[in-house]
């Protein structure tokens, strides 16, 4: 649960920090799964690709998250989360959801799923 605790801030903090994004990557598993707006990708490395679009397309982000919770009958977690960024256009933005994890057996994050509010939010991350 540790690892979940850090991703956050540590995803924030890799804008700016080789050491955060290094710190970053290493609360994964190699074989970890993502999901964003139910686009499925698999493997560290489009983990990776992932990040290095993300810092392409903005210029500042903040994260906010109500803390991970066990789902009830489940080996996953969830929480609640609110970003608000600046991206390279200079246009600000926000963006409100949930994500939902699972921990594999060394408390690395081997599943990861972003369902934000709006349907539209990461289309442009749909090359990777």
């Amino acid at each position: 649960m540790e690892n979940l605790q850090r991703y956050f801030g540590l995803f924030d903090e890799s804008r700016t920090s080789t050491q955060a994004m290094e710190d970053l990557f290493s609360l994964f598993s190699d074989d970890m799964s993502f999901v964003l707006n139910g686009d499925r990708k698999e493997g560290i490395e489009s983990w990776k690709m992932f990040m290095k679009m993300f810092y392409e397309y903005n210029s500042d982000i903040k994260h906010m998250f109500e803390g991970w919770e066990r789902v009830e009958g489940t080996d996953q977690y969830q929480t609640k989360w609110a970003v608000c960024g600046k991206k390279k256009t200079g246009e600000v933005f926000t963006q409100e959801g949930i994500d939902i994890a699972r921990l594999d057996e060394n408390g690395k994050i081997c599943y990861l799923e972003n369902v934000p509010a709006d349907s539209a939010a990461f289309q442009q991350y749909k090359q990777i």
